[in-house]
């Protein structure tokens, strides 16, 4: 028997056994945050277990709390936790984005500073990088950077900081040169929020919430060793963390262990109905096997990316095209989960709707901006022209 062979019995085994129905299917997932409080136990006990098991971060190196897994048995533990609809334990800025970099960039004092607390569920991390003067040309940011003996001090403002109310750390870009080209005079830097110079204020939305805030630095204090990377050669520190983002191997996961995103064809079926096992009208039935074609085709070209990079690295400027083509997705999806309910697409409160069909629905609206957050598709498909495809300016 093969070793991958192996590896997928020994792991199918474990998730049934060690994966509790209520860690199935849609629901909650952990950031990490020790503000929020985990109410289900079901997702407590497998946010436990797989602490445990290393596997909130498999690929990670067993020293920093990870699982130590190559790329094939991520893969395959993807696979076998899709199939069951196992939810990810764990989830976040510090997972997906500030650890995949502190792994590749960071010192070792910082990797066994921060990843280990990261694998155990103990922190959140909330990003600083837009500012009220610079969103999609973010190297004009103005937020300042001053070494005063052991600490930067950090003085200026972000926007549109998501889950910075709920975050323990913040990860920033900074100004350290002013005098320097824009894109040279940037620093990255590890930031504690719990300190009296960060201030977060809520952005109240339309919709009641306030998932994204405003953060305020008087005075703030960055320890010097939480400096990563080189000063002033920060940019090309935060480049690579949006390129980890990206690239976002749990996507793999797929259809149903997401919160609020339910199977297309589940909802046909269920709102329009089925014939001989197919979704009775045509028309939908063709428009939600499009969608999901190219879901597959998307997961695939990504899991090939991936497989093909250097021991199982982050690809490069490849990554702009899984936001493309993920964003576009998210879109489409929303679109037609909301045709596919009619008049039930539409309900934002009350007992005349379910979780899911509420949940749909805000996923709707929010799925509006994604083609402008972590940099907007136009700016992805101009690096995808001159960084993938070689094209001339």
């Amino acid at each position: 028997m093969s070793d991958l062979k192996n590896f997928r019995e020994t792991t199918r085994a474990w998730l049934e056994e060690h994966c509790p129905p209520g860690a199935r299917g849609l629901g909650e997932v952990s950031n990490g945050s020790t503000k929020i409080v985990i109410e289900d136990a079901d997702t407590r006990l497998w946010l436990e277990r797989m602490v445990e098991k290393g596997w909130t971060v498999p690929s990670w190196p067993t020293a920093y709390g990870g699982g130590g897994l190559s790329t094939g048995e991520y893969v395959i533990l993807l696979e076998e936790m899709k199939r069951i609809s196992a939810r990810p334990a764990l989830s976040g800025f510090g997972t997906s984005m500030i650890g995949p970099t502190l792994l590749e960039l960071g010192t070792e004092e910082q990797k066994l500073r921060h990843l280990p607390r990261i694998a155990r569920a103990e922190v959140e991390w909330c990003q600083g990088y837009s500012e009220p003067g610079a969103g999609s040309d973010l190297a004009s940011l103005q937020t300042r950077a001053l070494l005063d003996g052991d600490n930067y001090v950090i003085n200026g403002s972000k926007i549109w900081t998501s889950g910075a109310h709920n975050a323990d750390w913040m990860f920033i870009l900074v100004r350290t040169n002013p005098d320097a080209p824009k894109h040279e005079g940037i620093s990255f830097m590890l930031l504690p929020m719990d300190q009296p110079g960060v201030e977060v204020r809520p952005i109240k939305l339309i919709s009641g919430n306030s998932p994204f805030n405003e953060t305020f630095f008087d005075d703030a204090l960055a320890a010097r060793e939480d400096l990563v990377g080189e000063l002033n050669r920060g940019w090309t520190v935060g480049k690579r963390l949006l390129q980890h983002e990206r690239s976002g191997m749990e996507s793999l996961l797929q259809g149903g262990t997401s919160k609020g995103k339910s199977n297309l064809s589940s909802i046909a079926k269920d709102y329009i109905g089925e014939a001989d096992g197919k979704i009775a009208d045509s028309a939908m039935r063709d428009q939600v096997l499009r969608y999901e074609m190219a879901q597959r085709s998307l997961n695939l070209t990504k899991r090939r990316v991936i497989q093909e990079s250097a021991d199982g690295a982050t690809p490069g400027p490849a990554t702009s095209i899984f936001k493309v083509m993920s964003t576009d997705l998210q879109k489409i999806y929303s679109d037609l989960a909301t045709s596919l309910r009619g008049s039930q697409g539409f309900g934002w409160e009350g007992d005349a709707f379910t979780d899911t069909e509420r949940e749909d629905l805000r996923v709707l609206l929010s799925s509006r901006a994604a083609s402008i957050y972590s940099g907007s598709n136009e700016i992805q498909r101009n690096i995808i022209a001159k960084r993938v495809l070689g094209l001339p300016d």
